[in-house]
């Protein structure tokens, strides 16, 4: 039903395993699609997205790959979801209320906003120094 995209997920696993080798250790996206097992040019987009939004820095040159723009221990899933998707949603009227035919009657709404917002908030307290940090269940 929910279901993460691709380059969110590929976009955390590449921050994850940057915030893995140090702060300021330069990566490729090579060795990181090398060691994750991930598509090398799909990977190459989302950390594209990723510098953009400022989250990763890239270094050009013959040892040139990316490095972290900040600290891990700042950094959200909620960051890299909105640096990978744009404004989180579950629902077409949480981008746009115009987008659903049915806005008007609809009976589901509030509480569609409500479960998009509890899922904002974990993301939005939930930094990579966490995942790295956390206890396997």
């Amino acid at each position: 039903m929910l279901q993460v995209s691709r380059k969110f997920e590929y976009g955390l696993h590449a921050v994850t395993y940057l915030a893995s080798r140090g702060r300021d250790r330069v990566v490729t996206v090579k060795e990181i699609a090398d060691e994750i097992g991930f598509s090398q040019e799909f990977l190459s987009k989302a950390m594209q997205s990723l510098k953009r939004s400022g989250i990763i820095n890239s270094v050009q040159g013959v040892k040139g790959g990316y490095r972290f723009a900040k600290g891990p221990e700042t950094i959200t899933l909620a960051d890299i979801a909105v640096a990978i998707e744009g404004k989180p949603h579950i629902v077409r009227c949480g981008v746009r209320l115009s987008n659903c035919e049915i806005s008007s009657t609809c009976q589901h709404r509030g509480y569609m906003n409500n479960l998009q917002n509890r899922i904002q908030d974990l993301l939005a307290s939930t930094t990579i120094d966490d995942l790295l940090h956390q206890k396997e269940p």
